[in-house]
């Protein structure tokens, strides 16, 4: 069975190998070239615009996280301060109710 399944797959490489040497043979090499060559430049140019919008992207979500934090320290500033107080006032009336 497996020697099946090996002799099977190496005919199957033989003849796709023969087949892409006679496709290559019969396509001219000038034209293609120049076609993948115009093909790599959109590519070039298409994956530099997304890597510009990424940076973008990435500057704005860092600007979010920076303001995101800036506001969280108020917020815990803001809570301690609060806290402070609503100990100053327990230890008043604790003090007052003696």
């Amino acid at each position: 069975m497996r020697w099946m399944q090996l002799l099977v797959i190496a005919g199957l490489m033989l003849m796709s190998a023969a087949w892409a040497g006679d496709r290559a043979k019969s396509l001219p090499t000038a034209p293609a070239s120049a076609k993948s060559l115009s093909a790599a430049q959109r590519q070039l140019v298409s994956g530099q615009a997304e890597v510009a919008r990424l940076k973008q992207d990435l500057g704005r979500q860092e600007s979010d996280s920076r303001r995101a934090s800036e506001r969280l320290q108020r917020q815990d500033k803001t809570i301690a301060e609060l806290q402070k107080q609503l100990h100053e006032l327990q230890a008043r009336a604790a003090s007052g109710a003696r």
